[in-house]
């Protein structure tokens, strides 16, 4: 991060500011806006488009911005990012085509839609920061390979758990250690929560209860894992992870809780996650070392005996960090993570409640379905339902709680998203 910031400086001196369009205006996206006109030298939040302008107007407002401007015309939308300005604007086109964007943070978390607008993105040369694990766990290998196909670079980005997993998994093997767990440590997981139990979080905290659901049922740690593993090349052992409840802190779950070591090393390494376990809610990675050297001055430090070493992030700080991923692509063509090794796992879905022929599946984090890890090949040869793909489908036969629901046992609202979804599963690496 020290390179970053005198880069950032050093824009700041230029008056060379990286140009930034947001989309979104919900609770990241403000704390992004706020993160950036605040706190972040050589950046500007030169445009934002949400559907509702008003709540765009409210983001800036609370960042202490005060000079910007509601407008759907093109003429105006430049105008104003010339004098210095930020835009705000419902029409989706004007932010994509405006040529000083450098680039586009995209914090909606919506799947089809983000996926519609990143690819327009890609399509006029701009490059793309996703704040959005349920599209890039999704639909990963098929934006990294329209990504290249259009000379742009993409990323998911820094501060939420897939990101700062991955700078811990580069900083460890950095050191020579080989990794072979990465965790992800929760304090709740309840596979029936819903809306409605979930309703007074959401209020406290200005959230929607559909995504303080999806934290509470399992859904959003088993997209933030399915990332993970696209991103590092490793599985899951079992469908739906192991997922142990434990008390204690990480650097004791070294041993009896996983596969042994050699187990370990033929799977390729295992994503997971801990519900209970300290220091909460960050990221682990146990990894390992067949250096003699390595492995003395590691007892030295007080990371124990082996054969398994604990290295943890004990927090994720969300916005705080995203504004990182945007320097590092942007000046150093760094890309925090992408689905590098195509689609290793994914999302499946599973009844929350029973239903009955005629029933429509709501959206993440709803009343009907949760998710959770699969390997890939496993998910494929059960013919089961990306969770991804699973909102608007009607179920076409009585299905049971926690029955794993299949491609037969729906009707698709979109055709054309699942087969972009089955296409990618081919796409090389």
């Amino acid at each position: 991060m020290y390179i970053i910031d005198k880069k950032l400086q050093e824009r700041e001196l230029q008056g060379n500011p990286i140009k930034v369009g947001v989309i979104g205006a919900g609770e990241m996206a403000k704390g992004l806006i706020n993160q950036i006109c605040r706190y972040t030298p050589g950046m500007q939040v030169v445009a934002v488009y949400n559907r509702t302008c008003s709540k765009a107007e409210n983001a800036l407002l609370k960042a202490g911005v005060d000079s910007f401007k509601v407008t759907d015309s093109e003429h105006v939308f430049c105008k104003l990012i010339d004098n210095g300005d930020t835009a705000i604007t419902n029409q989706i086109d004007l932010l994509l085509n405006e040529p000083q964007i450098d680039v586009i943070v995209e914090l909606t978390g919506h799947i089809e839609f983000g996926l519609k607008n990143i690819i327009k993105a890609f399509k006029k040369g701009k490059h793309v920061v996703s704040f959005n694990a349920e599209l890039e766990a999704t639909f990963g290998p098929y934006l990294k390979q329209k990504a290249q196909e259009h000379n742009v670079m993409y990323t998911l980005g820094d501060g939420d758990q897939p990101g700062v997993t991955q700078n811990l998994y580069r900083h460890v093997k950095m050191m020579g250690f080989e990794p072979l767990i990465c965790g992800n440590i929760k304090g709740l997981q309840d596979h029936y929560r819903n809306p409605t139990t979930q309703q007074g979080f959401a209020k406290q905290w200005g959230m929607t209860p559909e995504m303080v659901t999806s934290f509470a049922d399992g859904t959003k740690i088993s997209f933030e894992q399915a990332v993970t593993a696209n991103a590092t090349n490793m599985c899951v052992t079992q469908r739906g992870m192991v997922g142990p409840n434990f008390k204690g802190h990480i650097d004791e779950m070294t041993t009896g809780f996983y596969p042994d070591i050699d187990k370990l090393k033929e799977l390729g390494g295992i994503v997971d996650y801990v519900v209970g376990a300290s220091p909460g809610p960050g990221v682990f990675i146990h990894a390992t070392t067949e250096d003699p050297l390595s492995a003395k001055y590691l007892k030295y430090g007080k990371l124990g005996e082996g054969p398994l070493y604990s290295f943890y992030v004990p927090y994720h700080l969300l916005f705080f960090e995203l504004a990182f991923s945007i320097a590092r692509l942007i000046d150093f063509k760094d890309i925090t993570l992408d689905a590098e090794f195509g689609m290793k796992v994914e999302v499946v879905a599973v009844a929350k409640e029973n239903m009955k022929p005629g029933d429509r599946i709501d959206g993440l984090g709803g009343y009907k379905t949760y998710g959770i890890c699969d390997n890939s090949s496993s998910a494929r040869n059960d013919n089961l339902l990306p969770m991804g793909l699973a909102e608007a489908c009607t179920i076409k036969k009585p299905l049971k709680k926690d029955e794993l629901l299949t491609l037969d046992d729906v009707e698709f609202d979109n055709n054309i998203l699942f087969d972009i979804y089955m296409n990618q599963l081919n796409t090389p690496n």
